[in-house]
């Protein structure tokens, strides 16, 4: 590495610390981590392998979960892996190209799961409020078109965060990072120079982003309600608003954890880091492992599917 007049570095690498504070029990911390890693990825590969061997499953709400569920994937596997290194074999150092491209990841994907979501709900909405056109408004083109703009816009928002910090911060106080993972404001904190452009980005795209996106959703499901609220019978009330439950678990599921850990982040001056830390794990792992569990419960075709491979298994034992 390079170091400047200034004392600032030029670094080659960074040192991620795990969780600061406790690294006594990085290796205790590992097994509940390692579980739910696992949980997670069988969770979403029995999904997307439901999903694919039940034809009558071959609809866009279940196209969408299964979009989901690779990015609950991708997410989870963004970071689990090197933080599991570091509780096991002491593997802090990570390379600068290795550390961006993580960073890109876990904000892409974070971008792209938020706008799955937005797009499930105008697919619940067209479902509930004009259910005659639903089959021929989302067509399986027209599903593949909203996942792929989902994509573009998580790549287009957040491509330029690791090329701002590639191009306009060579210089660091430190190489240690405060954090399991390269998170954007982890590694901004430690430039050196004017990192005011970087910051308003960050903040401009988590507007964009949780802001507009939770209250597109929200008006979304007020015209459901209002479309709902106008049917006959509350059977049938309880019924339709039934098929939006799993989504509305996923949604809160997502969001919660993502509120808490920028509330804790942004205020919670007093906080430890280590919890701010912890935190910002669970967000990372929590909707990987809870998606499927929310849709196996609550969706009769996933639990039926489900139940009767278990079944198949156990009858060729």
């Amino acid at each position: 590495m390079f170091m400047s007049n200034n004392a600032c570095f030029v670094p080659t690498s960074f040192w991620l610390t795990g969780i600061p504070g406790l690294e006594p029990l990085h290796i205790w911390f590992s097994i509940p981590f390692s579980s739910m890693y696992l949980v997670a990825v069988v969770g979403n590969v029995t999904i997307l392998a439901v999903v694919k061997m039940e034809h009558s499953l071959h609809q866009p709400m279940y196209f969408f979960l299964c979009m989901l569920a690779v990015i609950d994937l991708v997410l989870s596997t963004s970071t689990m892996p090197k933080l599991l290194s570091i509780f096991w074999f002491g593997a802090h150092n990570i390379d600068l190209d290795a550390c961006l491209a993580q960073m890109f990841f876990i904000h892409c994907f974070a971008t792209v799961e938020s706008g799955i979501f937005l797009a499930m709900a105008f697919d619940r909405y067209v479902a509930i409020c004009d259910p005659l056109r639903h089959t021929s408004v989302l067509t399986h083109t027209v599903v593949s078109r909203l996942g792929l703009a989902a994509l573009l816009r998580g790549v287009l928002y957040i491509g330029p965060l690791p090329l701002m910090i590639r191009l306009r911060l060579s210089f660091y106080q430190t190489q240690i990072i405060a954090h399991s993972y390269c998170e954007h404001m982890a590694v901004v904190t430690l430039a050196c120079g004017d990192t005011t452009v970087n910051n308003l980005y960050g903040m401009g795209i988590g507007f964009l982003v949780l802001i507009l996106d939770s209250l597109a959703i929200t008006a979304s499901y007020v015209m459901i309600f209002r479309a709902v609220m106008g049917l006959a019978t509350p059977e049938a009330r309880l019924k339709t608003l039934g098929t939006c439950s799993s989504h509305i678990c996923a949604i809160l599921v997502f969001y919660i954890p993502i509120a808490v850990s920028s509330l804790t982040h942004r205020f919670g001056h007093h906080v430890p880091p280590h919890i701010h830390i912890i935190l910002a794990n669970f967000y990372l792992l929590i909707p990987p492992i809870l998606n499927p569990v929310v849709y196996a419960v609550r969706t009769k075709q996933i639990r039926g599917r489900l139940l009767h491979i278990l079944k198949a298994g156990a009858q060729l034992k």
